[in-house]
C-alpha cells in the first residue's frame, strides 16, 4: 500500500529495522510529548498508526517542540535510528525504532482547549463526544471501527457479486407509503402541498425491479425511519444489505444468504459460531420457548408452560392467567439478594405485577413465598414439567396470552446475564421463520403482523377460508446473539392475492391503488414469483466490534434524541428558504 504523498516518505505505523539509517519525513498529530530535560520524546499518530521521535541536540529544537499543543499536525523529517533495547515498545508495530528529528514544522495548529483527550474518549458523555466527532474519530478504537465497516462493506459486496448479484442504486426521493415507521418528508419547492419521503427501505423499487426483468439485484441501501433510539437502532439512517431475487422461494433465499452472513461472521470474528447451517425456529415456537422471536441462544434457560398445573389451583396471583416457568440450575445457592433484585427488575423495567419465585431443596421440597399452596402432586408434577432437579430454583410469570411470553423473554435473559451464563465468545444464529401474516392492532382490528407485501403460506385460499389470525405468512428473520438481524419475505407478486390480503387488513382495493399505486401497476404486466432479504450492516458491525451501541459503528450519527450534535441539526431555516417550499411554521 502506497502512503506516500508530497508531506510524507512514510506513515507513522510503518517505520521497521529494514528502515534504520534512511532520512525520512512522517506527518501526523502530536500524541503525547515526554520532556525529559534535554531530549524530548514526542509520540506521532496518523490513520496508520505511532512512532515515536526524539527531539534533542539544542535548547531551542526542545522548546519549540515541547510548546507544540497536543493534536497539532506536525511534520518531522530525520534519521531512522534503533531504540535501546530496554526501551522497546511492543504494543505498537513501529516500537523498535525512532525517528531522530532533524527538522520539524507545524502545519496545524491546535489553538482551543482540548474537549477531551482522544484515547480516554469513551470515559467522557457521549453528547460531548458527537459534538467533537472530528476528534473523537482520532481514537484508535473509532478507526478500527471505520477500518472494519470498510472491509465488511466490501466483503459483503464481493460475495453477492460472485453470485451473480447486480448492484443497483435507488432513490432517495420518493413517495410516502405505509411501511411500519414515520417518513422523513422533504417538502417540494416546485409541487405546493406536495411533499417527497425518504425511503424507509427500497422495497417497492426492489419489487419492481423484478418485474423490469433483473433477476438478482443487492444493493448497500440507506434506510430512513423516523423512530426512536435504542442500543441496536440509530435514528434517522442506516444501512442494509438490500438483496431481491426473481423466480425465488424463501429457500432460494437463505441458500444464497446464509453463506454470505457465516463467511462474513467467520472473515472478521475469531468468536465461535454455534451451529451452521442455522437452525430455523418457527416464530410460535420462539415466542413459546424463549418469550422472544429475536431470542439468543447463547442463554441455555429456556420457558416452561404449567397453566394445566395452577389452573386447578386456588393461588390468587395465578387464577385466570397463563402460567409460565423458567428453571434456573443450582438457583438454590443463589443469594436473597438475586431474587429481590430479579422482583425489582420484572416490576420496574417489564413493568409485571411481580415475580413469584421457588427454591427447590435437595428432598425435593419447596421453599419460597408460594411453597405452602402448592400440594405434593401439583409439586410433582410441576418438578417433572419443567425439569426442575433438586438446588434448582424456579421462577414463575402470570398473565394474560401475549403479555405473558413477553414478560417470560425478558426475564429470562435477566436471569442469564445476572447468573453470567451468557457465552461471549460465541455467535448463535438461527432463522424464524412461519410469521403470523396478522394480528389484532391497538385499534382492536387486524392488521399485518410483519410485512404487508408477503405472501400468505396458501395464497388465496388460505386468506378466503381461514381465521385470519391462524394464517401464516411466508416472512424470516435471521437472528444473532439476541439481535435480528435482518427481515424478508417472499413477495406478495398476484394482484388478485394482494387485493384480499389488504382487505382483510382493512384495506380497500382503491386505497391499495392510492398508497402502493406504482407497484400495483407493475403487476398487472405479469410479475414473477420473488423474494428478498436486507441484513442490517449497522447490527452485524455492532456484533463483530463487541460494542454495547450502534452508534459506536458509525462515523457521524444522531444522538439518542435524534439531533446531529456536530453539525447542529435538526435546525432552523431562514424565512424565504420556508417561503420556497411552501411552508410557514405557527408556534
Amino acid at each position: 500500500m502506497k502512503t506516500q504523498t508530497s508531506f510524507r516518505t512514510y506513515s507513522c505505523g510503518e517505520l521497521q529495522e529494514k528502515n534504520v539509517g534512511e532520512e525520512i519525513t512522517l506527518s501526523g498529530f502530536v500524541d503525547t510529548i515526554r520532556d525529559m530535560g534535554g531530549i524530548l520524546f514526542m509520540d506521532l499518530r496518523d490513520y496508520y498508526g505511532i512512532t515515536q521521535v526524539v527531539v534533542s541536540g539544542s535548547e531551542s529544537a526542545t522548546d519549540f517542540a515541547a510548546r507544540i499543543p497536543l493534536e497539532s499536525a506536525v511534520q518531522v523529517s530525520g534519521k531512522v535510528r534503533l531504540r535501546d533495547p530496554e526501551t522497546v515498545n511492543e504494543a505498537i508495530a513501529t516500537g523498535k525504532v525512532e525517528l531522530v528529528a532533524s527538522r520539524m514544522e507545524v502545519l496545524g495548529k491546535r489553538t482551543c482547549a482540548l474537549p477531551f483527550e482522544i484515547e480516554k474518549n469513551r470515559e467522557v458523555r457521549e453528547d460531548l463526544r458527537l459534538e467533537y466527532r472530528f476528534l473523537d474519530l482520532r481514537a484508535k478504537r473509532q478507526v478500527e471501527n471505520l477500518k472494519l465497516r470498510a472491509q465488511l462493506l466490501q466483503f459483503l459486496r464481493a460475495q453477492m457479486v460472485e453470485q451473480g448479484f447486480l448492484e443497483v442504486q435507488t432513490p432517495i426521493l420518493t413517495a410516502s407509503s405505509p411501511e411500519g415507521a414515520r417518513d422523513y418528508l422533504v417538502p417540494s419547492r416546485q409541487y405546493p402541498g406536495k411533499f417527497y419521503a425518504l425511503p424507509q427501505a427500497p422495497q417497492q423499487f426492489k419489487q419492481m425491479l423484478m418485474v423490469s426483468g433483473i433477476d438478482r439485484y443487492f444493493q448497500i441501501a440507506p434506510c430512513f425511519r423516523d423512530e426512536d433510539a435504542r442500543a441496536d437502532r440509530s435514528p434517522g439512517e442506516f444501512y442494509q444489505l438490500d438483496m431481491e431475487m426473481a423466480f425465488a422461494s424463501q429457500e432460494d433465499v437463505f441458500e444464497v444468504m446464509e453463506p454470505v452472513i457465516y463467511n462474513t461472521f467467520k472473515e472478521f470474528s475469531d468468536k465461535k459460531i454455534v451451529k451452521y447451517p442455522f437452525p430455523r425456529i418457527p416464530y410460535k415456537e420462539a415466542m413459546e420457548k424463549y418469550g422472544s422471536d429475536k431470542p439468543d441462544l447463547r442463554n441455555p434457560l429456556m420457558i416452561k408452560d404449567v397453566t394445566d398445573i395452577f389452573e386447578k389451583l386456588d393461588i390468587k396471583v395465578f387464577n385466570g392467567k397463563i402460567v409460565k416457568t423458567i428453571t434456573l440450575p443450582k438457583g438454590a445457592e443463589a443469594t436473597r439478594t438475586f431474587y429481590d433484585e430479579m422482583t425489582d427488575f420484572a416490576i420496574q423495567e417489564c413493568k409485571a405485577k411481580g415475580l413469584a419465585w421457588l427454591k427447590v431443596g435437595e428432598d425435593g421440597s419447596l421453599q419460597g413465598p408460594i411453597a405452602k399452596l402448592i400440594p405434593d402432586a401439583s409439586r410433582i408434577a410441576m418438578l417433572e414439567k419443567t425439569e426442575t432437579k433438586p438446588g434448582d430454583s424456579i421462577f414463575f410469570i402470570a398473565e394474560k396470552q401475549g403479555l405473558v411470553q413477553k414478560l417470560a423473554g425478558q426475564i429470562r435473559q435477566e436471569i442469564a446475564v445476572k447468573q453470567g451464563l451468557i457465552d461471549e465468545k460465541k455467535f448463535c444464529f438461527c432463522w424464524i421463520v412461519d410469521f403470523p401474516m396478522y394480528e389484532i392492532g391497538d385499534s382492536g382490528k387486524l392488521t399485518f403482523c410483519h410485512n404487508p407485501f408477503s405472501m400468505p403460506q396458501g395464497g388465496l385460499d388460505a386468506l378466503e377460508t381461514m381465521n385470519p389470525l391462524e394464517i401464516l405468512a411466508y416472512q424470516y428473520d435471521i437472528v444473532c446473539n439476541g439481535v435480528e438481524l435482518s427481515s424478508g419475505a417472499v413477495r406478495n407478486h398476484d394482484p388478485e392475492i394482494m387485493i384480499k390480503a389488504f382487505e382483510l387488513a382493512n384495506y380497500t382495493e382503491e386505497e391499495v391503488k392510492k398508497k402502493f399505486g406504482s407497484l400495483y401497476t407493475a403487476f398487472q404486466y405479469g410479475a414473477p414469483p420473488h423474494a428478498g432479504i436486507a441484513p442490517g450492516v449497522d447490527r452485524m458491525l455492532m456484533l463483530l466490534t463487541g460494542e454495547e451501541s450502534i452508534r459506536e459503528v458509525i462515523a457521524f450519527p444522531m444522538n439518542s434524541k435524534a439531533q446531529d450534535l456536530l453539525m447542529r441539526a435538526p435546525s432552523e431555516v431562514s424565512k424565504r428558504q420556508l417561503e420556497e417550499v411552501h411552508i410557514k411554521v405557527i408556534d
